[in-house]
């Protein structure tokens, strides 16, 4: 008798991943057989399951909080933006179309359909599955055809758990606000809320949960404190990699292009306390660096115009007459080729643009997306990784001659003759610690031996033990409700 609890905030970025994440740790550690969901995502931070689709990031870091191997029902629909009025459609981790937001509402039914079957798909074989919304259910203009909050929880027919973010201000406005222009039979639906990230004595703002209480009706499960190790964590956002401490002594530049994607290559990185890692955003120059990182793109012709226009490209230039090191993954590989093409018109109107000419390759964009998951070995140091990769073209040219990765025996990526410029497929490479080590160590890095995997286990359990003093787990655990 599988039963399910949804996790719904007041506002966008309220920590619902987080808070998924640490419940899923903490009711595995319990002995529940447990699984994260969530129907409708939108990121272009995507993670490449086992059963050979993509899901979010933050649904693949619950898997792992779950102790379980990501699989495509965990987040059946997936938003990638690829412009500022359309995203790519994924739907059970395959490629289903790009659409522009006025048309994905005709969609919907048919999108609700497949989340509920994966839905029932997962609930087969668990104990408790821990459901998370998107947005705030208070978005009432897209209550209309909903499948991310209200309208899943009433297909699925789920209790309800409201968050609530303090450290923005106003929480009590927040959730009493979202009570009152909530439609009578979804405000039902929530048995219970939580106030996230506060700062100081929680003690302080008893009376502002009775007041919740006394104006809602729904019952207080606790206060979570602010959870300082929240950047150990793989980021859902760049943003949060943007926050994280730089003090190490080798300093990486990365650009934060405007559809970034794939970024948890960078996770293993920020963690590192040798490295500095700073996102650079638009409008600055790059800074002096020990290494240029250029990340996935969703949309490479766009952010290579984007590049240029912040003269990114001069200073890439610069860097590397310096003698600087650059690496380009994915879309920043593409980039730094001669030329980069697009004959079918995948992210535009169909054009061959110029590349950055640091590297001796030229790519061809296609519609067909490459997914996989990749075991690979490190040319020079014999390193072992496992990394993805997900990516649609081809790239090629002199320059692949010198491939520095070996996957099933044959060379792949690129290097510049002098070996300062190299590009791959191939994301999360950097989570190999005998990799990335040997890797850096090349570049001058003062590399000491880290285990990153170890390092967010351990966060995921303390996160887990975060949330167990300040949450009712047993209240939670009884508004659950048997899956029908």
């Amino acid at each position: 008798m599988t039963r399910a609890v949804m996790i719904q905030g007041a506002g966008s970025n309220v920590g619902k991943s987080m808070l998924v994440a640490g419940l899923c740790r903490h009711f595995a550690r319990q002995g529940l057989r447990v699984r994260p969901f969530k129907p409708q995502n939108m990121s272009n931070n995507a993670a490449v399951t086992a059963d050979g689709g993509e899901i979010g990031r933050a649904q693949a870091l619950q898997a792992l909080a779950c102790g379980v191997e990501p699989r495509v029902d965990m987040n059946p629909v997936l938003l990638k933006p690829e412009t500022e009025i359309g995203a790519q459609v994924v739907v059970q981790g395959q490629r289903l179309a790009t659409v522009r937001a006025r048309d994905y509402a005709k969609l919907k039914p048919r999108l609700l359909e497949a989340c509920l079957a994966s839905f029932r798909r997962l609930s087969e074989d668990c104990d408790l599955v821990i459901v998370e919304g998107a947005g705030s259910p208070a978005e009432i203009n897209l209550r209309a055809g909903d499948i991310a909050n209200m309208g899943f929880a009433g297909a699925a027919d789920l209790p309800v758990i409201l968050a609530g973010d303090i450290d923005r201000g106003g929480v009590i406005a927040q959730l009493v606000g979202t009570q009152a222009v909530l439609a009578p039979g979804d405000a039902a639906r929530i048995e219970g809320f939580l106030v996230n990230k506060f700062r100081g004595d929680a003690t302080l703002f008893a009376d502002g949960m009775r007041e919740i209480t006394v104006r809602t009706g729904w019952t207080g499960l606790g206060i979570v404190p602010w959870f300082e190790e929240a950047w150990r964590l793989p980021a859902e956002d760049v943003l949060d990699i943007r926050s994280r401490p730089r003090d190490g002594a080798f300093r990486i530049a990365v650009p934060q292009l405007g559809r970034i994607a794939n970024f948890d290559d960078l996770d293993p990185l920020s963690a590192d306390p040798a490295l500095s890692v700073e996102i650079v955003p638009p409008g600055r120059a790059l800074p002096v660096a020990d290494l240029i990182l250029i990340p996935g793109s969703k949309s490479t012709i766009a952010d290579l115009a984007a590049f240029r226009a912040n003269g990114w490209d001069i200073d890439l230039t610069a860097h590397h007459r310096r003698g600087g090191h650059v690496l380009g993954i994915c879309g920043g590989y593409q980039m730094l080729g001669r030329s980069l093409s697009d004959p079918d018109g995948i992210e535009g109107p169909p054009a061959t643009v110029l590349g950055l000419g640091l590297l001796d390759v030229d790519t061809a964009l296609a519609p067909k997306k490459h997914l996989a998951r990749v075991a690979a070995r490190d040319v020079a140091s014999g390193a072992d990784l496992v990394g993805y990769e997900i990516h649609m073209g081809q790239t090629a040219g002199p320059d692949t001659a010198r491939g520095w990765l070996e996957v099933e025996g044959e060379r792949v990526g690129a290097s510049s003759p002098d070996g300062r410029v190299r590009g791959c497929y191939l994301h999360g490479l950097f989570a190999g610690d005998a990799f990335r080590a040997a890797f850096l160590a090349r570049l001058g890095a003062p590399m000491r031996a880290t285990d990153y995997g170890a390092g967010v286990e351990a966060t995921l359990d303390r996160l887990a033990d975060h949330l167990a003093r300040s949450l009712d787990m047993d209240r939670i655990e009884r508004i659950a409700r048997v899956i029908r």
